[in-house]
């Protein structure tokens, strides 16, 4: 997990929300902008197990690697850890009569979901995430450039060597 980013995490204009805000579904709408939650066990990625990037349904930006997904058995995709935590957005959420933390996309504000302290080792996280709040790229596709920013959005995206 890197500390920095080559990505541009500088908000998208009213104008390219705007844009972006237009394709979504009801659902889409109800948790990326109403920080809504879809229900357990029906969402597209749930299952999914390929290499690739699950990046936010809404402007694009990479949240978190396949590799750091696993079977909480909740109903929602998780995560071990994020793709870069810059790319994450934490905040204290108080709603439903408990306290957690919510995640949103850094650049966009987008609702992805919420991160407890009880995944597996290494990292002791899950970060539990909703389907519709994610667009998966598979390792072998161009990762998203839904806002015209260029390198390394729009090329596939290669790990680097360690």
């Amino acid at each position: 997990m890197s500390t920095t980013t080559p990505f541009d995490l500088s908000p998208p204009s009213p104008p390219q929300l705007e844009q972006l805000t237009a394709s979504l579904t009801r659902d889409e709408r109800d948790v990326l902008l109403e920080h809504g939650t879809e229900s357990p066990f029906c969402g597209v990625l749930l299952t999914e197990k390929r290499p690739g990037l699950y990046c936010c349904r809404l402007c694009g930006l990479p949240l978190f690697l396949g590799g750091t997904k696993f079977e909480s058995r909740t109903g929602w995709p998780s995560f071990t850890a994020p793709f870069n935590e810059q790319h994450l957005a934490y905040v204290r959420d108080a709603s439903y009569g408990m306290v957690r933390t919510e995640i949103r996309c850094a650049r966009c504000g987008s609702h992805q979901g919420h991160v407890f302290d009880d995944g597996p080792p290494p990292t002791h996280q899950r970060y539990c995430i909703n389907s519709v709040s994610l667009d998966f790229v598979a390792a072998t596709d161009a990762l998203p450039d839904k806002l015209g920013r260029g390198v390394p959005e729009g090329v596939v995206w290669m790990p680097a060597a360690t």
